[in-house]
């Protein structure tokens, strides 16, 4: 108890952990089929964290899905299965390969398999019958983004409609759906990068290598630094440099780019993402850049 006259403070990293658990109890209690989408990076990772203490002292009471379109850094798909062992989890892998071997998506020309990600992830959806998805998207990140509510309501399509969501006052969701609609939730939607990384330094929760500084083959191209790998070669006229990078988001190797750092530990990052003014999203993913509604565009579709 206080003393007379004082307030009871809490700090920021509190406030967004407490909302967040709120908001992750809230889902298993109105939900039946509840799900995790965890690729390996930091936003997915730190929600694991907090499904972790929402529920504890028992275990994470639902299955964490990846959407693997097979162009994956290994870093990251090592620190996937290590972290699913380690937990005790239930991993369900949505292949696109597989869907691509199967011929029910098609490959683009370009080779990025990012919107071949979406019907893969609505088969998986209707297939195990989930109404929640927890995603780790941020408003921060980018501008359609911004525009989700905590609870993103979606049509029997998996279609999100920026017009047709529900009102969140006082912190009051809204998990009412019918058979084949459902429910994207977002419990990270009020944290911002540096918030992330402050939490990840909190909890001392251990990443993929490839957030830190390190020494990597890349091409420079559209401004942005590119690792060359098994998905991404050099154009015609592009030379290849050694460079020590990191990388800011995990997405696919093939259009997800790095950054010039030396920051090699989470307090140098923290020092590095304070700095910065645009987004990480904005100054590493090629494939916002198809477009100047790329994002949107593809969560009507039905992606995240």
């Amino acid at each position: 108890m206080t003393a007379p006259g004082r307030f009871y403070q809490v700090s920021q990293l509190d406030a967004l952990e407490a909302e967040s658990i709120f908001v992750m109890r809230e889902v298993v209690a109105e939900m039946e089929r509840p799900v995790l989408l965890f690729s390996g990076g930091k936003d997915s990772i730190v929600m694991l964290r907090l499904a972790q203490k929402a529920f504890a002292p028992a275990g994470v009471p639902f299955p964490v899905m990846h959407v693997d379109t097979g162009h994956n850094f290994p870093e990251v798909l090592d620190y996937r299965d290590r972290r699913v062992a380690e937990l005790g989890l239930h991993l369900i892998v949505a292949s696109v390969p597989d869907a691509l071997a199967a011929g029910t998506v098609r490959e683009s020309g370009d080779g990025m398999r990012n919107r071949i990600q979406t019907p893969v992830l609505l088969d998986a959806v209707e297939k195990h019958r989930f109404d929640a998805l927890f995603g780790g998207a941020r408003r921060d990140e980018e501008k359609a983004r911004a525009k989700e509510r905590v609870f993103s309501f979606r049509d029997e399509f998996g279609q999100w409609d920026p017009k047709n969501q529900r009102p969140e006052l006082w912190s009051l969701y809204n998990g009412r759906h019918h058979a084949g609609e459902s429910i994207r939730v977002f419990p990270l939607s009020n944290w911002t990068e540096l918030d992330v990384w402050h939490y990840i330094a909190r909890e001392a929760i251990p990443l993929p290598s490839i957030y830190f500084a390190h020494d990597r083959e890349v091409v420079e191209r559209d401004g942005m630094f590119y690792a060359v790998n098994e998905f991404f070669h050099p154009r015609a006229g592009e030379q290849p440099v050694k460079a020590r990078v990191r990388y800011r988001t995990v997405g696919d190797a093939s259009c997800t780019a790095a950054v010039r750092s030396d920051a090699d530990t989470v307090d140098r990052v923290i020092d590095e993402v304070a700095a910065t003014r645009i987004t990480e999203r904005g100054a590493t993913r090629g494939d916002d850049r198809v477009s100047e509604a790329a994002m949107e565009d593809r969560k009507r579709e039905g992606y995240f």
